[in-house]
């Protein structure tokens, strides 16, 4: 079993952005932290990073046959993005949506997301924690497929 993990823009800049919402904690260390849960899980993993919308709708398209299961944090494309959830209906690749804040009670224009049209769950708010969830959630989803 393989997934993707996608993370959206300004994810990489983590430890540096709004630490009082996103934490201390290094983009570094949150791909340390989804490899330990994925082989937690015991599935294999793809990590992809990108701030361009067109890039990550591309690496979804290009997971059609080729990963069971997609995480995804977009990011701010989470409230933006139609194009990301166009290509993720169109692969119709189980996905879980994940977020480190509490989308929920930030500004809102963060409160929408188009990905949880399609996502089989959002989980948000637990920080790097809601990674490993959505890891085994998924994981789970599969299984019992």
């Amino acid at each position: 079993m393989k997934f993707l993990i996608i993370n959206g823009p300004n994810l990489n800049m983590l430890g540096i952005r709004e630490p009082d919402i996103y934490g201390a904690q290094t983009f570094e260390a949150l791909l340390d932290f989804i490899g330990k849960a994925c082989d937690e899980a015991g599935v294999e993993y793809e990590t992809f990073q990108s701030n361009h919308e067109g890039a990550i709708v591309d690496k979804i398209q290009e997971a059609y046959g080729k990963v069971d299961g997609i995480v995804i944090n977009p990011a701010a494309y989470t409230h933006t993005s139609v194009a990301i959830l166009d290509a993720l209906k169109t692969v119709a690749i189980p996905t879980y949506e994940v977020h480190i804040s509490d989308i929920s009670t930030r500004e809102t224009f963060r409160q929408h997301s188009f990905v949880s049209y399609v996502a089989v769950e959002t989980i948000a708010g637990l920080g790097f924690e809601g990674y490993r969830q959505a890891i085994l959630k998924l994981k789970k989803y599969l299984d019992e497929k």
